[in-house]
């Protein structure tokens, strides 16, 4: 077999053909699929953070429901303004039937609590104490959300067990005009 010249050229062109088809197909194939990768690597990270995002979405919809039923539990307990003299005629029966005698109920002004107001109620009571507390217990099971900012007890000096409180009694309730501007 001679080896010449001709051949050479043959072998040359042989080779030359593939890596001239990589350097100007594949590789350039290569940085576009290289590329392709990265935009996709980088479109699932976005993908995961606007899944993430949604599950809280969904989440924060949930707690603003629980919220919002809280909130309702809660307003249904306060009573409009009118019915703030049906309370403190539950509160004066619950004492005559815990056995107290309850000389004095003095209404302070109403005082301006967020949307709500506060309608503070002066009481004195007397009797035993332990007819007292189970007021105090049947007090804080009614359905209207009250509360006693301030107490002072004194026990009496002539009986054993009797006792004298002077307290405030809050009452929280909605104004009628609470969606007028």
């Amino acid at each position: 077999m001679n080896f010449g010249l001709r051949e050479l050229f043959f072998v040359l062109v042989l080779l030359a053909m593939p890596l001239s088809s990589y350097w100007f197909v594949f590789r350039a194939q290569n940085e576009e699929i290289t590329q392709a990768k990265k935009e996709i690597e980088q479109k699932e990270l976005m993908l995961n953070k606007l899944a993430r995002a949604t599950s809280q979405t969904a989440d924060l919809e949930r707690a603003n429901r629980e919220m919002a039923e809280g909130i309702q539990r809660i307003e249904s307990r306060l009573p409009n303004d009118k019915e703030v003299d049906v309370i403190l005629d539950q509160v004066a029966a619950l004492a005559r039937e815990s056995k107290l005698e309850l000389p004095r109920i003095k209404a302070l002004k109403p005082l301006k609590s967020a949307t709500y107001m506060e309608q503070p109620l002066e009481m004195s009571v007397s009797g035993d104490f332990d007819d007292f507390y189970n007021f105090l217990l049947r007090l804080e099971q009614l359905d209207r959300i009250t509360r006693v900012p301030d107490m002072t007890i004194e026990r009496s000096k002539d009986e054993d067990g009797s006792m004298e409180a002077r307290f405030t009694l809050s009452i929280y309730f909605q104004p009628e005009t609470k969606g007028a501007p």
